[in-house]
Order: C-alpha cells, then structure tokens, then sequence
C-alpha cells in the first residue's frame, strides 16, 4: 500500500497501466497495418477512463470509443486534442452542438439522427463529420441495409456531412466457427460498397484473432485490453491489469459446528480460525460467487454468504502470520476475473464492470515513468 492511500480503505483495486498498454501493443502489432482504437467505455470496464486514455495516447493510441457523450467528455479532458473519441450509442435529440463544442465524433445509427446531423450543418453552415454504424446481425445499433439503400439512392441524405468512419459490430467473434462471423462480414462489405469511400471498423477484441479479413483500417479492442481473454476458445494471450485486495478487519478462533453468516448458511466442520475481511456485494463482489482469498500464496476459501460489506474466510490451514489489518487478494494470479466469473455464473466485463465505487482506485505504472511513448 502506498502512503497516498486512505489509511482506513477496506479494499482496493490497483490497476496496472503497463499492462493495459502491452496488451494495447500486442494487439496492435497484431494488426499489421491497421490502427488498433481503444474502447474505454463504462469508465474502462470500472478501471479509470481518465487513466487508462491518457496512458494509452501516451503508448500512440489516437482514437477512443465510449457509450455516452458524458463519459466522452471526461476522456476529451484526459486526451489531446488530436486524439479521436466516437460515442457509439448514438447522438441525443438536440445534442449535436455540445457534441461539436467537445469535439466528440458521433456515431450516427439512425435515420434521424442522420437528418439531426445533416440539419445541424446547415445551421452552423460548417460541413461535419459523423461516422456510420451498420447493423451487419447483431440487432442492436446501427443502420439497416434498407437505410444504406436510401442514402445510395439518395446523396442529398449525406449533404453537409463527411464520412469519418463506417463501423459495425460483430455479435459471435469469441466464437470463431460461427456461421454469424462471416455472415456480418459479407454484410459489412456489400453495405460498405452502397457509401462513400471511408475508413472502415469491424474487428473488436476477439475479432482482432479471426484473421486478417477483419481487420479493415481500424480495430476497436476493449475488454482484452483490461485482460480478459479474447480467445475463449485457448490460453489468454493478454496480461493482467487488476488486482483486487481486501483488507482483514478480525480474526477468531472458534470451535466445531460454529455457524458462520446469515441464515448459518455453512459451520465449521473442525476447531477454525476465522478471518473477517472488508468487501461485500455492495462492493460490487457478486453475492452467488462463492471463491477465495489469498495470502502469501495461501488459498483461503469463503465459508458462509458474502454479506453487504464482509465475507468470512477459512483461514485454518492459512499462514500462521496472518494478522488484522493485513490485506489479502481476490483479483490476483492465483484467482483471475475468468475464475469469478464462473464463479457467478456470468462473464468477465460484468465482474470488472460492477466493481463500486467504494473501493480505493491505485494506478500503477503510468507510462511517463516507463518511457512508453508513441
């Protein structure tokens, strides 16, 4: 723990910016000559957008994607202005000036917000940018081929405006047999042909491991820059950026048959030792994810429910110099995000997501340090 940390934090999340940026590297140096973008929405899946932004510029990284314009302007204060930021799930009604004051690259999927677009340029007699997203399968965002087929048929729908980027997503890319993939690709191409001539964006995380004809001019990794793994299917080729450390507020020794928790959901099956740590559901830490800690290289499983603000641990066959006031890990070598996640029942971006705001956020390494510049 560093001195600048709270000296009566419970938890702590510490992030490892040069991770995140080895693992921007490798997938860029996947790419051959397409640019690799960052996704940095929800916060950077919970770990600091800020951070994580300026870290990655730092690396090179000069385009940027998040869901809603607010958390573009948070990342617009971290970046410079040179840097790209595209806000996918579209452009509020009556938003388009804030987002041309903050230099946000909006990411069109309607009709309507075609014509916002092409309304607002004939305001401010300016000719803008947009970006187009196509829905290629996945039923989510994105302009229809019904869409792409008026705007061929029709170049006054695109008056006023210029075509920064063409983007879809893939909805079955950590599926790398699934007919979907090549189905959404044949589609992006076909609408791809129907506008004008721009850069185009397919490939996200697990797309970036399909092949080169997925790739394009620009590949949008989120969650296998926070570590989670983007080849299901093998071995993570990405490293791990977070670690997840809790601190043990008591330790008891307590006899057989002792119930622990609510409910007295489990007891002690022998004479135990009992630690008590600082962490709970209102942490983020999922209620049904029945794991454990660790300790100096000593696993310490839960015993009873995780409660709003604590989880017991078995600390019987743990290190005898364990004390409280020590911390002990969740997220860390020996417990991955994957692990929690089967754990809960879910996948990786939930867990990383959900983590609260009450635990204390340490970013380690930052490239300055490091001298990874661009």
């Amino acid at each position: 723990m560093t001195a600048a940390a709270p000296r009566h934090a419970g938890a702590f999340l510490t992030i490892d910016l040069k991770a995140i940026v080895a693992n921007w590297r490798l997938l860029s140096a996947r790419l051959g000559g397409a640019a690799c973008a960052a996704v940095v929405k929800a916060d950077a899946y919970g770990l600091g957008a800020a951070a994580v932004s300026s870290a990655l510029e730092t690396a090179g990284c000069r385009a940027f994607f998040v869901a809603l314009p607010e958390e573009g302007a948070k990342v617009r204060q971290a970046v410079s202005d040179w840097s790209r930021i595209f806000v996918l799930n579209g452009t509020p009604q009556g938003a388009e000036a804030d987002f041309v004051a903050r230099s946000l690259g909006p990411v069109v999927n309607t009709m309507g917000e075609l014509a916002a677009w092409r309304a607002h340029a004939a305001r401010s007699g300016r000719r803008l940018t947009v970006a187009l997203q196509l829905d290629t399968g996945m039923s989510r965002l994105g302009l229809t081929p019904a869409d792409t087929a008026s705007i061929a048929a029709d170049p006054v729908l695109l008056e006023g405006l210029a075509v920064e980027l063409v983007l879809s997503h893939l909805a079955c890319a950590d599926e790398p047999d699934h007919p979907g993939n090549a189905a959404q690709l044949e589609a992006f191409r076909r609408m791809r042909a129907e506008l004008p001539p721009a850069p185009a964006s397919l490939a996200n995380s697990s797309g970036i491991f399909l092949g080169a004809a997925y790739y394009f001019d620009l590949a949008r990794p989120g969650a296998a820059l926070y570590g989670i793994n983007p080849t299901p299917w093998a071995a993570n080729p990405m490293r791990s950026a977070v670690r997840l450390s809790a601190r043990v507020v008591q330790l008891r020794d307590v006899s057989a048959d002792t119930g622990v928790g609510y409910g007295h959901a489990a007891s002690t099956p022998r004479p135990s030792r009992l630690a008590t740590i600082s962490l709970g559901y209102a942490d983020g830490w999922p209620r049904n994810a029945m794991a454990a800690a660790f300790f100096r290289g000593a696993r310490l499983p839960f015993l009873g429910r995780v409660s709003m603000d604590s989880i017991v641990l078995d600390a019987t066959d743990g290190p005898a110099a364990l004390r409280e006031g020590d911390l002990v890990d969740l997220i860390c070598l020996e417990q991955g995000v994957d692990d929690i996640a089967r754990a809960a029942g879910t996948i990786d971006y939930e867990i990383l997501t959900r983590l609260g705001r009450r635990l204390h956020r340490r970013h380690i390494n930052p490239p300055g340090r490091l001298g990874l510049t661009g």
